[in-house]
């Protein structure tokens, strides 16, 4: 699609997503972008849509959501280094997933998940445990 005497001027939005890494494969960015998970300067898009340098994306994946400016373009998925270099992060946008990853970490902290099945004694008690809430 591009060689070097006709760099590319615009990439389509699906397969940019693919091209960054941000998505395995080229469907599952598609249906992110379907299902209005990425946000191109504010606005929902289809994943036909050109992306050009300096366009702003939101893109949310899974329980992250990154504020990106688009700094180079490419049609083909190369190493991680090269997809890093294809984007920028806003400083508010990392340290907000960064907040947010240690308050998951934090939710988990005290939960420990138990060694071995519960007993017969166990079971019983979680058993009365969960009709308290039927009354």
């Amino acid at each position: 699609m591009s060689d070097d005497s006709n760099p590319v001027q615009t990439v389509r939005l699906d397969l940019w997503l693919w091209a960054a890494r941000f998505f395995k494969t080229r469907s599952l960015a598609k249906h992110a972008i379907e299902t209005g998970k990425i946000e191109v300067d504010g606005q929902r898009a289809k994943p036909s849509r050109a992306v050009r340098v300096g366009d702003a994306l939101r893109v949310a994946r899974a329980e992250e959501m990154f504020e990106i400016e688009v700094r180079g373009l490419s049609d083909t998925r190369g190493s991680a280094s090269v997809a890093q270099a294809l984007y920028a992060e806003s400083e508010a946008s990392r340290a907000a997933r960064e907040h947010a990853r240690a308050l998951r970490a934090a939710e988990r902290t005290g939960y420990r998940a138990p060694e071995t099945k519960p007993d017969k004694r166990a079971r019983r008690l979680i058993r009365a445990l969960g009709d308290i809430d039927a009354t």
